[in-house]
């Protein structure tokens, strides 16, 4: 298992349309750990930690997001793992 860490932000019609919290139950059924949460100039950011492959469908995940948000576009990060994460939280 490869562990790493992906920095995501997330440009659109994220917020309002229940984006965080669709990324929050996509996490948590993927198993990775780390956190989303708006960002006050209308962008979503998420910082999550797990298996790369779990990761990349995360990501996926994000490119289509809930049925009301429509994503212009999404800046990907990678780095080393921290494990300093135990769950996915909505911040």
């Amino acid at each position: 298992m490869s562990l790493r860490k992906v920095e995501l932000v997330i440009s659109g019609v994220v917020q309002g349309v229940g984006f965080r919290y669709f990324v929050y139950h996509s996490a948590r059924q993927l198993g990775v750990v780390g956190w989303v949460r708006n960002l006050p100039d209308g962008r979503v950011q998420v910082v999550a930690e797990g298996d790369r492959g779990l990761l990349e469908s995360l990501i996926e995940e994000m490119k289509v997001g809930p049925r009301m948000a429509s994503i212009s576009d999404l800046a990907v990060k990678w780095s080393d793992a921290t494990g300093k994460y135990r769950s996915f939280e909505v911040q």
